[in-house]
């Protein structure tokens, strides 16, 4: 029964019509209603799928697009995300959740959720239990989001432009952050995507510095020599490789799609990997941690906004 379960899960999240959070809660629910039969190897198969993912993303881009739209509110968008980022591991030491999924709830939140936690949780060697934890916290914001954001937006009369800026400032997912703009309207809409891809963008610079310079513990508890995280490197690389060979875009479309599934199974071996134990061990602190940085995101953003400071 229990290995059943588990290969159910996986074959499901095989399939299109399930979402990359829906493959988490998938992968959490097995895990925590039938356990897990194969734990080592879901860790050891979703950390390598998950950098191939990543790379595989990058022959969907187009390189020249990513630079000029990276130039559009570049201020705004490094100064928001490194005073995130800051009050985000803040905020965690204060709660005193685990260094690892403090990391990934802040990058996530000042990011692009779920696929800024994936990328830098390749690159720090994050566990299992750390990237379940940080992903179902960006997950349920995102469900919340979708449904606050456009009442919300209505009642502060906000126009389109401004509320396609703060959607694409204030949350996590791209998905999510297209599915309450399109509510709104096609203008913020079309500003909602533009800014939110600008601010994907930064996910090659922070993995790769935190690649580079964030701690991380061996098993004998010292400091171990930070991971290079090459495959942000393979990303750039396979963008580059189909916007300046035009023959090979079908090709790399195809790419990004495998790509894309591959991360959704991926997600599926990541929520798997959570037990019992870990989520005993976790608490609520990641999620108090979380919901405290998207209140004071959300409601920063949408002060300077209003008051014309971003724009």
């Amino acid at each position: 029964m229990i290995i059943a379960a588990f290969w159910l899960g996986l074959a499901a999240a095989l399939f299109p019509q399930v979402s990359a959070g829906g493959a988490l809660i998938l992968g959490i629910a097995v895990a925590l209603v039938f356990g897990n039969p194969y734990q080592a190897q879901s860790k050891a198969y979703s950390a390598k799928l998950l950098m191939w993912s990543v790379m595989c993303l990058g022959a969907g881009m187009n390189l020249m697009s990513m630079a000029r739209v990276g130039l559009q509110g570049f201020g705004y968008t490094i100064v928001g995300i490194s005073v995130t980022l800051s009050l985000g591991l803040l905020v965690g030491k204060v709660l005193k959740v685990e260094r690892h999924i403090g990391l990934l709830v802040s990058v996530g939140t000042a990011i692009c959720g779920g696929s800024a936690i994936a990328a830098a949780a390749a690159a720090i060697r994050a566990k299992s239990h750390q990237i379940s934890v940080a992903l179902a916290t960006v997950f349920c914001l995102n469900a919340v989001a979708l449904l606050i954001f456009p009442p919300l937006g209505h009642h502060f009369g906000l126009s389109e432009r401004a509320f396609g800026l703060w959607s694409a400032l204030a949350i996590h997912d791209t998905s999510s952050v297209v599915g309450s703009a399109m509510q709104y309207g096609p203008t913020a809409l079309e500003v909602a995507t533009t800014v939110k891809l600008a601010r994907a963008l930064w996910i090659v610079p922070v993995t790769f510095a935190l690649g580079l310079f964030w701690p991380q513990a061996d098993v004998s508890g010292g400091a171990a020599k930070a991971k290079k995280p090459w495959f942000i490197l393979g990303f750039l690389l396979a963008a580059a490789i189909v916007t300046f060979v035009p023959e090979l875009k079908a090709a790399g479309h195809y790419a990004a799609l495998a790509g894309q599934r591959a991360l959704v199974v991926t997600l599926f071996l990541i929520g798997a990997g959570l037990s019992r134990e870990a989520v005993k061990e976790v608490g609520w602190r990641p999620f108090a941690q979380g919901i405290a940085l998207w209140l004071i995101v959300g409601t920063g953003t949408l002060s300077a906004i209003m008051a014309g400071w971003i724009h």
